[in-house]
């Protein structure tokens, strides 16, 4: 009988045991606290792409490859064994963050998106007015990449020519680490498994990627729309070439020849189909002031137009002209802002004025580059600008400075106005 009764004690402090972990439990979950699960890429997956993933990455047009926040100008030694699972981010602490410096940002419609900083991914649902990290680690975001809600990319600038590339397959908030980019070229995916980066592609979401031969004397990094289409910008005896090739770099042709009164310092590509790229050539600078040029093809390099030709005192003529000749609308500022390319038709380029009060401007085409308009629109920031534009009518931009918060405004009628929706801290 004692034992009988011994027993039905133990077993009922259990029992009340069990309840109180029970309601502990269950009162964690209803304050959750934001964390960032971040796990390695089982490198037995290589395997999973479908053996059409190739064929599908060459056939595949999408405006997405056009899509662009962040310009990346330095090149990189391709690495086609980069799933290496060194330092590797740990789980976010719960400590407020410091989200004051943004560094990257995209998004996938007017409301969804995501903003990167050092350390630092961030999600928004309601267009910018209210965010919540949801990835901490190490390494500057230096590009987020979202394919569509669900599918989203960022890459982490650790130092050296290859990034860091994370991925989430649930919108952020959790995060897988698949290895490493081969270069700094623009990171854009046309299906879950098929990427492309400058002069490499990857079948398997990125974990190994493999080189695309390039033309000599190139200027900033070559851009493919996929895997047989691509463009690059050379420069030889003060002319600049835009080659171009479709059958995955064995072949490379000038479709567009200028002559440069000075070198280029760089190039930036875009494109949004197979038979259109929008080309950015960056000239001298000097004085603050930076020379640039714009021009765009629809039809595969057969015809070209000059969309911008920005020449100043301090960098000279625009690349592409000489010292008394533009033939070509100019955006504002002394210098060229982010370039956003959302079709072959719409296009957003930012202005910056180091010399002015308020430095940022915006200007875009939405008829392939026929006309250009300066928006009215002026704000501060001394720092980088960026650019993620949903479509023709609805955008983000976010200014920033190194001792101020980054801000970010949002249009939805084509950049006409622009509305301060959220300051960062």
């Amino acid at each position: 009988m004692y034992k009988l009764k011994k027993r039905s004690i133990i077993l009922a402090l259990g029992l009340g045991f069990s309840l109180v972990l029970t309601g502990c439990g269950s009162e964690g979950e209803q304050n959750p606290k934001k964390t960032s699960d971040v796990t390695i890429a089982d490198k037995g997956k290589t395997k999973e792409q479908s053996s059409n993933t190739k064929q599908e990455l060459g056939k595949k047009e999408s405006s997405e490859a056009g899509k662009v926040a962040d310009s990346q100008n330095n090149t990189g030694k391709v690495n086609s064994n980069s799933s290496s699972t060194s330092m590797v981010p740990t789980k976010t602490s719960n400590k407020k963050v410091n989200m004051s410096a943004v560094t990257a940002v995209r998004i996938a419609d007017p409301q969804i998106g995501w903003v990167g900083g050092n350390g630092w991914i961030a999600q928004t649902t309601n267009g910018g007015k209210a965010w919540a990290v949801v990835y901490q680690g190490y390494g500057t975001v230096q590009q987020i990449f979202a394919l569509n809600q669900q599918n989203v990319w960022a890459t982490l600038n650790q130092g050296g020519n290859s990034l860091r590339l994370l991925q989430s397959r649930d919108g952020g908030q959790h995060w897988t680490l698949i290895g490493t980019t081969p270069n700094q070229g623009f990171l854009h995916f046309v299906t879950e498994t098929a990427a492309l980066s400058g002069n490499a592609y990857s079948l398997d979401g990125g974990r190994t990627w493999h080189p695309i031969s390039t033309p000599r004397n190139i200027v900033g990094q070559a851009y493919f729309h996929d895997l047989k289409n691509g463009w690059a910008v050379t420069q030889s005896k003060k002319v600049l070439y835009v080659q171009k090739t479709i059958d995955g770099g064995k072949n490379w042709s000038p479709v567009l020849t200028k002559k440069l009164a000075s070198p280029m310092t760089n190039a930036v590509i875009r494109s949004a189909g197979t038979k259109d790229a929008w080309i950015e050539c960056i000239g001298g600078s000097g004085m603050t002031q930076t020379s640039y040029s714009v021009f765009h093809t629809l039809d595969g390099g057969k015809s070209w137009k000059t969309v911008i030709a920005n020449s100043t005192a301090g960098g000279g003529p625009a690349p592409g002209f000489s010292n008394n000749t533009t033939n070509g609308p100019k955006n504002k500022g002394s210098k060229p802002g982010p370039l956003y390319v959302v079709s072959p038709r719409v296009a957003f380029l930012g202005g910056a004025c180091p010399a002015c009060d308020n430095p940022n401007t915006i200007g875009w085409t939405k008829d392939g580059g026929k006309t250009w308009v300066n928006g009215d629109a002026a704000f501060k920031g001394y720092g980088d600008a960026y650019l993620a534009i949903a479509d023709e009518h609805n955008g983000w931009w976010i200014t920033t400075e190194n001792t101020k918060p980054s801000i970010l405004y949002t249009t939805s009628n084509g950049g006409t106005t622009w509305t301060h929706v959220h300051t960062f801290k």
